[in-house]
């Protein structure tokens, strides 16, 4: 009986999606370990990296199913979520929610003696969670989405050296525009939906057309933001640029599986491209770090 419960939890917050954020943590991780002036390496500040993630986006995602069930109930696609389906009960939804986030708090202590991440726990948290709101009352809703995984890569060099710079604020530019792009093409699926429920999304305001123009742009910023790190970074040489390259192709390639008129594919350029750019930038940047 606990195994079931736990893989609805598992379910309810899709913890496989946790491939697209973890990896870009772990790569601001790379480089604040092992470019100039760096810090000594530690376990605890990895435990710490993976916890925090972890519970971080467990918090956020829970907190978005319960934020959103009357909502996901009135969409064919999302009816059957555990909690309009009535697999799991709002109670023990906001009991797994609260213990995420003191599980996050808590895991933030692993950084010590660099306070940065404890005091800046709760602000982080309140951000991520407030994704969920948003589409009630903007558009905009997808780069807001975005800016929460930015704190990613931003989060992680503050947490390691306890000062801000501009290689991850570089980097998490580059995340911010290719989670809002991903993210414009995933709500195409919805735009009839959310323009019947009064929910905001560019596809439901531009219609899916010009929304996949603008995921489009989103995207291209995306490869400009990761061509422009290794200016502020010059450790990255060329197998990250000729990684960065492939991930031009694929997002290409993402684009070229969704159309206006046929979204049967959006799952495969949600998911699976996605997650091969990110492990794959994780990969190719510390491999040419250590290289």
């Amino acid at each position: 009986m606990i195994w079931k419960h736990i893989r609805l939890f598992l379910e309810l917050i899709r913890f496989s999606h946790t491939v697209f954020a973890l990896p870009f943590a772990l790569l601001a991780a790379a480089m604040a370990w092992l470019g100039p002036e760096a810090p000594p390496w530690r376990w605890r500040d990895l435990a710490g990296i993976v916890l925090c993630m972890v519970f971080a986006r467990s918090t956020a995602m829970a907190f978005n199913r319960l934020a959103d069930r009357r909502w996901d109930a009135l969409n064919p696609r999302t009816r059957m979520r555990h909690l309009p389906a009535g697999l799991l009960t709002p109670a023990a939804v906001a009991l797994f929610t609260a213990a995420s986030a003191v599980g996050f708090l808590a895991s933030t202590l692993l950084f010590l003696p660099n306070r940065w991440p404890a005091y800046l726990a709760v602000p982080v948290l309140a951000f991520v969670c407030a994704y969920s709101l948003t589409k009630r009352y903007t558009a905009l809703s997808h780069f807001w989405l975005g800016a929460a995984l930015m704190l990613a890569p931003v989060a992680t060099w503050i947490a390691i050296r306890g000062e801000l710079a501009w290689p991850p604020v570089v980097l998490g530019c580059a995340v911010l525009l290719w989670v809002a792009g991903f993210d414009i093409i995933y709500a195409c699926q919805d735009e009839q939906v959310d323009r019947q429920c009064g929910l905001h999304s560019l596809p439901a305001k531009l219609g899916a057309a010009r929304a996949l123009r603008v995921a489009a742009v989103c995207h291209l910023g995306t490869v400009a933001a990761l061509l422009l790190l290794p200016q502020t970074y010059a450790s990255l040489g060329g197998i990250y640029v000729a990684a960065v390259v492939a991930v031009a192709a694929l997002l290409a390639y993402e684009h070229y599986l969704v159309r206006p008129d046929d979204l049967a594919r959006v799952n495969t350029a949600f998911f699976h491209v996605n997650a091969v750019i990110s492990l794959g930038l994780l990969a190719a940047g510390t491999l040419d770090l250590l290289w």
